[in-house]
């Protein structure tokens, strides 16, 4: 009797112990995928605030570019009111 007590003990402390084994494991893996799922994130946040650099400098240049004309018509505007006035 107290022989298989003693194997009956046993078996317990082992399956115990693949369980507790088991929980680690699962746990780890928890841990694992959060951290796997958080980089995605911080990756995902760059590749926005990248996107929205480019978009940034994409609006300056095209403002720029449209200040650009804008002076130009200005001084296009201003030759051809000093070639009147030059004109009278």
């Amino acid at each position: 009797m107290m022989m298989m007590m003693m194997i009956m003990m046993m078996m317990m402390m082992i399956m115990m112990m693949i369980m507790m084994m088991m929980v680690v494991v699962v746990v780890v893996m928890l841990m694992l995928l959060l951290l796997l799922l958080l980089l995605l994130l911080l990756l995902m946040m760059m590749m926005m605030m990248m996107m929205m650099m480019m978009m940034m400098m994409m609006m300056m240049m095209m403002m720029m570019i449209m200040m650009m004309m804008m002076m130009m018509m200005m001084m296009m505007m201003m030759m051809t009111f000093l070639c009147l006035i030059v004109m009278l």
